[in-house]
């Protein structure tokens, strides 16, 4: 007796029926994988303003240099235009707060560009960029200055190392530097106390913004950026402004339009 087959019909069946489950299942699995590498950043920037508060805690307070331009004097990493990896890998080891977390996988958030090693960054505030007339008030240079350290963010994802830190404006409604959206319409923030959070932004423009293509954010994106259209009663922009000047907004914020 010859032993019993599929027929060719029944193959197709089951074929099928893999692919409908596949279909279902592959969107839950990728949630899944994202919220994984959510977590994992989540982590890395926890770990990173443990080192950051560490630091202050050997300097009597004083805030490490968040201005990572080449040249500047004890800044935690080190921007150098058009670096290779390894002089990443070099500037990252070299910046004054690797000997507190000494561990490269925790600069750079796992959805981080290819070829990039730190892709964190620490606001103007905190002893950054000097004040931008009209836009942002002097830098803090002292921990012991911050009056809400629950409120006051120190790191968040940019998304790769720039030359300075990361700056938005403090007296006006507008975004400055590109923001993130790469944990499911969110990103990632630490916090002058020592805890971390997730962020998902609820305005459909912050979600196209932090989805534009970051290798090309700092010849594409700002001058768009310039167009109040994408800060206007923008509440995610009004929350990141105000947690990164201490807690407090500088500006009168026009009402929501989402």
């Amino acid at each position: 007796m010859r032993p019993k087959a599929f027929t060719l019909i029944e193959l197709l069946v089951v074929i099928a029926i893999i692919a409908i489950l596949m279909a279902i299942l592959m969107p839950a699995l990728n949630r899944v994988r994202e919220q994984g590498k959510r977590t994992v950043c989540l982590n890395n920037i926890k770990q990173m303003v443990l080192a950051w508060n560490l630091y202050c805690d050997d300097f009597d307070g004083r805030i490490v240099n968040a201005n990572t331009h080449q040249g500047q004097r004890g800044a935690w990493v080190i921007w150098e235009p058009d670096m290779s990896v390894a002089e990443k890998i070099r500037n990252v080891e070299e910046g004054a707060l690797y000997p507190y977390v000494p561990n490269l996988k925790l600069y750079k958030c796992p959805t981080g560009i290819k070829d990039e090693v730190c892709t964190y960054s620490i606001p103007d505030y905190m002893n950054g960029h000097l004040a931008i007339a009209g836009a942002t008030p002097d830098p803090l240079k002292n921990r012991n200055k911050i009056t809400n350290p629950a409120q006051q963010i120190v790191f968040l994802d940019e998304g790769y190392l720039s030359a300075s830190s990361f700056t938005i404006y403090h007296y006006q409604e507008l975004w400055w530097d590109q923001i993130t959206a790469r944990h499911g319409d969110g990103t990632n923030f630490s916090f002058s106390d020592g805890h971390s959070e997730y962020w998902k932004w609820d305005d459909p423009r912050t979600v196209e913004i932090g989805r534009t293509d970051l290798t090309a954010a700092l010849t594409q994106l700002n001058p768009r950026l310039e167009d109040p259209y994408w800060s206007r009663g923008n509440r995610d922009m009004h929350k990141v402004s105000k947690g990164c000047f201490d807690g407090k907004l500088g500006f009168k914020p026009s009402p929501s339009s989402y």
